[in-house]
């Protein structure tokens, strides 16, 4: 049934965040302080790790690296649309709309951890290629391995950062979502290339996110999503 990765991997982030929750009230501040440390750091190598692997290569002549003007051109470019669209304002927004639906009023941390547990689990390369495969194959295999990592995710993000992050569910769904329906129209562009640009630039995001993490907000991650498209087009250039 095409859509069923979708739906696991919405249903593993909800038990994610519940299970997180119920783990965070149990925590001492200076407990959850410590988590929140450690869930940066492990974001950050996450992100360095998808970006080693889509940069170095092992050659005859020892390792070598690539991709340097695709990355620097397509964050360049991605950066000034998403500040033009200016993304960051409306996904925290849509977190404020969203907080005040489920009458999280008075949770001042709320949208912080929804906008950071939707960027970390939104972007990537299972993602896009899971909800192709899904749509058009009906194998939602790559999404349930997603689902599993996005569940261990978040359920330490919501330990350390509070409800907001069970709701990065919702983009999820959304974007998993959209993807599978227009599978068929969008799995010509899924080039080689364009997957490892993909991967590359979104890993580079989530280092983002990781760097936000562990110093607080000094990138705003989401006015630089539009680099995943650049990204993917660049691999069409001549």
């Amino acid at each position: 049934m095409p859509g069923l990765g979708t739906i696991i991997n919405v249903a593993a982030i909800a038990a994610g965040g519940m299970g997180g929750l119920l783990f965070g009230r149990k925590m001492e501040k200076r407990y959850q302080d410590t988590l929140m440390s450690a869930n940066a750091v492990c974001v950050l190598f996450l992100g360095i790790a998808g970006c080693m692997e889509q940069m170095l290569k092992i050659t005859q002549n020892g390792l070598t690296s690539g991709g340097t003007m695709m990355m620097i051109g397509s964050f360049a470019i991605g950066a000034l649309l998403g500040e033009w669209l200016n993304l960051d304002y409306h996904m925290e927004q849509f977190g404020e709309w969203l907080k005040r639906k489920t009458g999280n009023e008075k949770d001042a941390g709320f949208v912080d951890g929804f906008v950071t547990a939707s960027l970390t689990v939104c972007v990537g390369a299972m993602a896009v290629v899971g909800s192709i495969r899904d749509g058009i194959y009906g194998d939602y295999s790559i999404l349930a391995a997603k689902a599993v990592l996005d569940l261990i995710i978040v359920l330490v993000m919501t330990a350390s950062m509070g409800k907001g992050c069970i709701f990065s569910a919702v983009p999820v769904g959304i974007f998993q979502g959209i993807l599978t329906l227009l599978a068929a129209l969008v799995e010509p562009l899924m080039t080689e290339q364009a997957l490892s640009n993909l991967s590359l630039t979104g890993s580079m995001l989530i280092f983002c996110v990781g760097v936000n993490l562990l110093w607080g907000k000094k990138i705003r991650v989401a006015n630089l999503l539009p680099a995943i498209f650049v990204a993917v087009a660049w691999a069409f250039l001549p």
